[in-house]
């Protein structure tokens, strides 16, 4: 059985920063591509980043490029999401997904199979 993770979700004020992380059971990062996703309340999830384990290709939304910045830690199953310069539009419940999207499908929900709980991010001074 899968299983995602997620934590250090929290308050922070604008231009700090947080480090999202999200441990992972039931399969290793081998074949699979990590995302980040997020939802505001009133929206629909948004891409933010996801990870290729072929290659290990990053691929961000341009907001938050430059800003975020996705990894993994293989030996620990362990996946990162580090967020500088943090603004009020980043408040949103951050959720990391794991799944063997094609290209195209890389920055939708549909190319995901195994989805974490969330975790809180508040952007707020």
């Amino acid at each position: 059985q899968v299983q995602l993770v997620e934590s250090g979700g929290g308050l922070v004020q604008p231009g700090g920063s947080l480090t999202l992380s999200c441990v992972i059971s039931g399969h290793s990062f081998s074949g699979y591509t990590m995302a980040w996703f997020r939802r505001a309340p009133g929206k629909e999830h948004e891409f933010v980043a996801a990870l290729r384990s072929s290659g290990g290709h990053t691929y961000y939304t341009d907001s938050v490029k430059g800003r975020f910045t996705i990894s993994r830690d293989i030996a620990k199953n362990t996946g990162y999401l580090q967020m500088n310069s943090l603004k009020p539009e980043d408040t949103a419940v951050y959720y990391c997904a794991t799944g063997v999207p094609i290209l195209s499908s890389i920055r939708t929900t549909s190319g995901y199979r195994s989805w974490g709980q969330g975790t809180q991010v508040t952007v707020s001074s």
